[in-house]
């Protein structure tokens, strides 16, 4: 139980964290029809720049193969922190990306923000949980980390707020940084 449970987590935040390959890639369905303006391309290379981050912070995966339950624990401890930390900085980095050039883009960047804490938030908690529970018991710490990372479901799509600013989502398909995100394979097509 506690090792399935372990291996869902770990490939789920791996799927989601850029760690995998396959899978389609793309951003959101976005409108065809003319180009996004130099000033909302730039922007948006920044709020994709952000919102990346956490893709590329190095995060040790707990190895599964192991008989060791109370290193499993400390291991899937530092796991679930290392997710916190870079949730956190894309957090951080998204609520300095500055102002829009876009009406209602700051308001979607203020959301996607408050995801990535939230999601933060969680998986501090589930470090916590797990640091505290006994390494032997499912039920404990392990199975904090099996719901944080249902919650990682959040991020699906991380520039999913940005449908309500047509001009924002054009400039996703020729923004660098935004590019650079479907090649990690973080944002889905949808």
């Amino acid at each position: 139980m506690r090792r399935s449970l372990v291996a869902t987590a770990v490939a789920a935040a791996l799927a989601l964290a850029g760690c995998t390959n396959g899978g389609n890639s793309g951003t959101s369905a976005t409108p065809t029809s003319g180009a996004a303006s130099a000033d909302a391309v730039a922007y948006m290379d920044k709020v994709c720049g952000a919102a990346s981050e956490f893709a590329k912070i190095e995060k040790t995966a707990p190895k599964l193969d192991s008989t060791d339950s109370t290193k499993l624990k400390a291991d899937m401890a530092a796991y679930m922190g290392q997710l916190a930390d870079a949730f956190t900085k894309s957090a951080e980095g998204l609520k300095n990306v500055g102002p829009s050039p876009v009406a209602g883009g700051e308001e979607a960047v203020n959301k996607m923000a408050e995801t990535f804490t939230s999601l933060g938030a969680v998986f501090a908690d589930s470090k916590a949980k797990i640091e505290q529970a006994d390494a032997n018991n499912a039920t404990g710490g392990l199975q904090a980390a099996g719901e944080a990372i249902a919650k990682l479901s959040e991020l699906a799509d991380p520039l999913r707020d940005l449908k309500g600013v047509p001009e924002l989502q054009k400039a996703t398909q020729t923004a660098p940084k935004c590019q650079e995100m479907q090649r990690l394979n973080v944002t889905p097509t949808s």
